[in-house]
């Protein structure tokens, strides 16, 4: 049984899910088990002023009243919010905007900031400054600062470096520290954690170095199922011996198998809690874990395609945390979360469900011999096509058609209950555009042919 804060993250950078299912998703974490919600806004905080820009225009961003409702319904389950706020890479969704292009640490790179600039510096603390200022009594704050890909490929980056004995370690390091400080002097209560895969290669005396000792608490994020249990364990050690004495670490319930994956596979995010389950089990006594972030990544970054849907992770979810509370996914953690979740199985594979949003199995399915046989690239290049085949392949791929628009039509509507529509049109074009069209295409194909060849 894993004793310690677990949160669950909300991540909001793709399908924001619609604030009344927000609400419900909030009563069921509590119900789960969940003791507190890491809240990544992205463009759909309310920015006001000059930052209003960074809101998201595909559909409105929540209003100032809906996070605060949020933040109501949560502390009524007695649920703390830790907003997470990107401070140095992953500020795609702020400077892919042109009026933000200067602050780039290189130009083709979109999400790392630039930290010579003190106008990037200045932007980052007017994010944080709003975010806090509408979450009131807030008590942690999570300033990411995670894959800062291209650090010191910039021209002042490569100026700053060329002094001797400087690194890309202490660049790094040297901005995070002046985010920290600044937090600090404005909110001297603030808890502050950070992502560490940017600190995994400093030695201690770096660390020690650094200026944030003191000021941050690591998270440690693995997100796989065969987590490396003693890498893992001396990575905390070192962190601790730099003196670092309060922790985080991070799994995930669905969102990190890839960059397009569909619909979860329990088992695997499972086993990631099994391994977490044994670090924990495994780490000093002295070192203490604050608590485990239950990621669940809706993108890989703001400019990716949609991840697995929340409600087809819901299974994974439920699974993941029953796991942690009974120590082991045993036939009562199992049966537990199914219970919960009124599903007969938590894989969301075996459920037999037709309701089940962002699950369908859209193939084309016109028979291969027949397109390959007759009418091959071959065939439609010249209008050569056998009269009988073409008229087969024409009613095998209208009646795919329809069934498949039937099925989108049914998972749209489900969709627009629970997200934008924005959501389901991007959900729609990723998942049923790609089989539907060359379904079209062979039709209008077969059309062209038909114009030619008397039957």
């Amino acid at each position: 049984m894993l004793c310690v804060t677990k949160v669950v993250h909300l991540d909001l950078k793709g399908a924001p899910p619609k604030v009344e299912y927000i609400f419900q998703l909030i009563e069921c974490f509590s119900r789960l088990g969940a003791d507190g919600l890491l809240v990544e806004y992205e463009d759909m905080f309310p920015y006001e002023g000059e930052l209003k820009l960074l809101q998201a225009t595909s559909q409105p961003a929540y209003s100032r009243d809906q996070i605060l409702a949020i933040q109501k319904v949560a502390k009524s389950k007695g649920m703390e919010i830790i907003p997470l706020v990107q401070t140095f890479g992953h500020l795609e969704f702020v400077l892919k905007h042109r009026p933000m292009w200067s602050l780039r640490e290189v130009s083709n790179c979109v999400g790392t900031l630039n930290p010579h600039k003190e106008e990037g510096f200045k932007l980052v603390m007017e994010m944080l400054r709003q975010v806090v200022e509408l979450h009131p009594g807030l008590n942690a704050l999570h300033i990411g600062a995670d894959e800062v890909y291209m650090l010191g490929e910039g021209e002042l980056s490569k100026l700053w470096l060329a002094s001797s004995g400087r690194t890309v370690e202490q660049l790094f390091l040297s901005h995070v520290a002046s985010i920290v400080k600044y937090i600090k002097k404005e909110w001297p209560h603030m808890t502050i954690i950070m992502w560490d895969d940017m600190m995994r290669g400093m030695s201690q005396d770096t660390l020690k170095a650094s200026g944030i000792v003191g000021f941050v608490q690591p998270m440690l994020w693995d997100y796989t199922p065969n987590l490396d249990v003693d890498k893992t364990v001396s990575l905390l050690e070192k962190y601790y011996s730099a003196g670092m004495q309060d922790m985080w670490a991070a799994s995930s319930f669905k969102g990190s198998t890839s960059v397009y994956t569909n619909v979860p596979s329990t088992q695997r995010h499972v086993d990631n809690h099994l391994q977490w389950l044994k670090v924990v089990g495994s780490v000093s006594p002295v070192l203490n874990m604050r608590g485990i972030a239950i990621t669940g990544w809706q993108r890989y970054d703001h400019l990716s395609v949609l991840c697995e849907l929340m409600p087809v992770g819901l299974p994974s979810l439920a699974a993941c945390l029953q796991t942690l509370i009974h120590g082991q996914f045993s036939p009562e953690a199992k049966n537990k979360a199914s219970e919960m979740l009124g599903v007969s199985s938590v894989e969301v594979e075996t459920m037999g469900s037709t309701r089940a949003i962002g699950y369908i199995q859209l193939k084309s399915v016109c028979d291969p011999r027949y397109v390959r046989g007759w009418f091959s690239p071959y065939h439609r290049s010249r209008r050569m096509a056998n009269p009988f085949i073409t008229g087969q392949i024409q009613s095998q791929a209208s009646m795919y058609l329809a069934l498949l628009q039937q099925k989108a039509d049914v998972v749209r509507e489900e969709m627009c209950h629970l997200y934008p529509d924005s959501t389901a049109q991007e959900w729609i074009d990723e998942h049923v555009s790609p089989v539907t069209a060359p379904l079209w295409r062979i039709l209008d194909e077969i059309a062209a042919c038909a114009t030619e060849i008397v039957p």
